[in-house]
């Protein structure tokens, strides 16, 4: 398994990825990641400060991703942690574990202080695994993603 940053030419495979396992769990569509025209350039996404998007490859094949991204509107220190998506293939191997940490090791070096997410119902193992992280659940949405289906948020303090 080898981890590295987003390519140009990953925008069509992490596309993919995504929509995959948003099909696999019933996810909604709408108001999601999944309809919005971000994530078919998430390569041009994350090439601003203070973000990064990292790729999992297992034999040359992308199978997972996650990232760290300054979402607009959230308070000053906070970042959100974004598109975690593991194909199935993939899942049960410590890949998971790898690309957080190294998400909020990134975080961490971009001098964040807490790490916000958001979620749904339908992805209730990751949600029950972010608690398991440190992430508790909000009451009320931060910042602006632009994905009002999303109805669960969470917050982790980054603590050295």
């Amino acid at each position: 398994m080898k981890i590295r940053k987003v390519k140009k030419e990953d925008n069509q495979t992490l596309a993919d990825l995504i929509k995959e396992v948003f099909d696999e769990h019933n996810a909604p569509r709408e108001g999601t990641v999944y309809s919005d025209p971000t994530t078919n350039r998430l390569y041009e996404y994350f090439k601003r400060e203070k973000a990064v998007l990292w790729i999992a490859e297992n034999k040359k094949k992308i199978v997972g991703c996650c990232g760290v991204y300054p979402t607009e509107g959230l308070p000053a220190g906070y970042a959100e942690l974004v598109k975690f998506y593991i194909l199935n293939e993939a899942r049960g191997q410590g890949l998971g574990k790898k690309l957080i940490e190294l998400t909020i090791k990134s975080a961490k070096q971009f001098e964040y202080k807490y790490l916000y997410l958001e979620s749904l119902p339908e992805f209730s193992n990751a949600v029950a695994w972010y608690e398991k992280l440190g992430f508790h659940k909000l009451d009320i949405r931060l910042g602006n993603s632009g994905h009002p289906s999303c109805n669960i948020w969470m917050l982790k303090e980054l603590s050295e």
